[in-house]
């Protein structure tokens, strides 16, 4: 492998924005991935322009359909031969930094009734039963239940906070020698899936699935009066889940989705340890 960038070897070292070292170097070798930088933008636009007609075809007043174990098996047959072993536990980690944000919520909420998540895959094929569909949807099940907050609520110190269903990340994936056929970054996986997403679901479906993204904003409001940080809110991207777009920009959105996920765990994975 090259050496690094000198913008790549600061990013590398730059810990103002606290986001797991581990995800940091899975992220940076996905960067570097050749195939990024030379298939991704032919792939992003060609299949940019066939999820905008896919979309346009759902809204139709046509009866609606879904395939979710098609989907899943797809995605994970891909997933195991064709995506990058550093793509992949991108993808498994998201699955369990979400599921400790929404426990921890759940934790720390007058609804201990409420049923924790149990979405955290340690491997690809783990992901035919915690599926992406699971993940949209027990993310709008755990708000919804959770019901209004209390804007009133005062921080407490992390001693006086329930952690009881919150878990270590652990993958297991890529244990193994990777196929010589997984070379695909995250972008380009994701924009292969983006058109087969839209096609299997209903149209709301999919269109509340693109939308939970601006949940973000709504869940750092809540972690950081839990914890006393109000600044948590002003670092989402998607921000404001009253207002419902389309698929535009919809690659960039999930990226930046994912890295505030990954941001908020670890802003709280800090805040757990340090007293």
């Amino acid at each position: 492998m090259r050496e690094r960038s000198a913008l790549l070897k600061a990013v590398a070292v730059d810990n103002s924005l606290p986001i797991s070292p581990v995800a940091v170097e899975l992220w940076l070798r996905d960067i570097e991935n050749p195939l990024r930088w030379i298939v991704r933008p032919l792939l992003q636009f060609v299949f940019a322009v066939l999820l905008h007609v896919t979309w346009a075809l759902k809204r139709l007043p046509l009866p609606q359909f879904r395939a979710h174990g098609v989907l899943q098996w797809t995605i994970c047959m891909f997933c195991r031969n064709f995506v990058s072993p550093e793509a992949n536990q991108l993808i498994l980690r998201h699955f369990a930094t979400e599921s400790n944000l929404l426990n921890f919520l759940r934790d720390n909420s007058n609804s201990k009734n409420i049923k924790p998540l149990e979405l955290y895959p340690r491997q690809v094929d783990d992901m035919l039963r915690h599926t992406f569909v699971d993940h949209d949807q027990e993310l709008f099940r755990m708000l919804h239940e959770l019901g209004p907050w209390d804007h009133r609520r005062e921080s407490a110190k992390a001693t006086a906070l329930d952690w009881t269903h919150w878990r270590n990340i652990d993958i297991t994936d890529q244990g193994h020698r990777p196929r010589f056929t997984q070379v695909l970054d995250f972008e380009t996986s994701h924009a292969l899936f983006m058109c087969l997403f839209c096609l299997l679901l209903t149209r709301d479906e999919y269109r509340d699935a693109i939308n939970g993204f601006n949940l973000d904003q709504s869940i750092a409001i809540r972690i950081g009066q839990l914890i006393g940080d109000p600044t948590l809110a002003e670092m989402a991207y998607n921000k404001y889940p009253h207002y419902m777009v389309g698929p535009w920009n919809l690659g960039q959105r999930f990226l930046m989705h994912g890295f505030f996920t990954e941001f908020l765990h670890e802003r709280l994975q800090q805040f757990k340890t340090a007293t």
